[in-house]
């Protein structure tokens, strides 16, 4: 299996792609997974309901629209 250290989650990818584009992957990836703060509570509570960027509060139940991977 080839070296995935610089590539990281990208490295599922393998050959395929280009760097840049996969750099641009794991970036977004990576912003994706962390715990989402809500805007209105301020608790790491959030969850994404739909893919076009409707994002709900566990705690406070507010639905509200945002970016699409990340608030």
């Amino acid at each position: 299996m080839a070296r995935t250290k610089k590539l990281k989650s990208t490295g599922r990818f393998g050959v395929r792609y280009g760097l840049r584009v996969k750099e641009k992957v794991r970036l977004i990836e990576e912003k994706q997974r962390k715990k989402q703060v809500c805007p209105f509570c301020g608790k790491p509570s959030l969850k994404r309901v739909a893919s076009s960027g409707i994002w709900k509060c566990k705690k406070c139940g507010k639905k509200f629209a945002s970016n699409v991977y990340y608030v």
